[in-house]
């Protein structure tokens, strides 16, 4: 058992869950908690390492994920230092970022800073078949741990690509890039979406910028109560996103 607060393996497991660069450079993420943890086993994701607390080894649940495996084993204390959420629940895994290629729809996020959002952008993208996810520069890293708690396990079952320039990655784009607008543009359900399309959507704060939009095939906007501004960028992208999904599913 690890109980020293100056390991270096828990050094560096802590150092991957606080900074995005040491999970770019390393293409490692931590996921955690029991139900990240059984998703990302799911989809084949062997972890590099399997941390479990000390308490957490007593836990049944987490008893049935180890399995054969062997864990490294933490005292409560340091697992603390490793674990991002306010109350830890005994387990996390170090991962491989995996590179997913998929076909299918994608969804382009340029400036989306809130990890929260980001994350809960990419489970509504797994839920409804977008093939991949791609985020500029400017977002919050996809694989940080509020955005992966976010994510309900979305990760591990769409390709997720982040830092790239947006503009170069919709001219490589081979389908409709739709972007999204408060006003103007047609009303998400009367507007035509057919074959492959590439969704876009901005900040909260600032929107799609204009460069990105005089790309843009199609602009459309979701009808709501005139006293309402605008919708949370995650509540925008699901609505679109399952009616992108619903027209494919019906055959329109």
């Amino acid at each position: 058992m690890i109980s020293s607060r100056d390991n270096a393996r828990v050094k560096r497991w802590a150092r991957l869950q606080q900074d995005a660069r040491s999970r770019r450079q390393e293409g490692r993420a931590i996921v955690e908690g029991p139900r990240l943890v059984a998703e990302a086993l799911q989809a084949g994701l062997e972890p590099l390492s399997l941390l479990v607390s000390e308490s957490g080894l007593r836990q049944a649940q987490i008893q049935q994920l180890l399995a054969e495996r062997e864990p490294v084993v933490l005292s409560d204390s340091v697992f603390k230092l490793v674990a991002q959420a306010e109350t830890p629940q005994g387990i996390a895994a170090e991962i491989a970022i995996p590179k997913i290629e998929k076909a299918g729809d994608c969804v382009f996020l340029e400036g989306v800073q809130d990890p929260s959002n980001v994350g809960a952008i990419v489970r509504s993208a797994a839920a409804f078949g977008v093939g991949a996810l791609v985020l500029d520069r400017a977002c919050a890293d996809a694989w940080g741990p509020k955005a992966l708690r976010a994510g309900m396990g979305g990760h591990f079952r769409i390709g997720i690509r982040q830092g790239g320039d947006l503009l170069s990655e919709l001219e490589k784009f081979d389908g409709a890039v739709v972007c999204t607008a408060a006003r103007g543009g047609q009303v998400l359900g009367e507007a035509v979406l057919q074959d492959r399309l590439g969704w876009v959507f901005g900040s909260e704060a600032h929107g799609v910028s204009s460069a990105i939009q005089e790309r843009a095939q199609l602009m459309v906007r979701i009808p709501m109560d005139a006293a309402v501004e605008s919708l949370n960028v995650a509540a925008a992208a699901a609505i679109c996103l399952y009616e992108g999904f619903r027209r494919k599913e019906i055959g329109l």
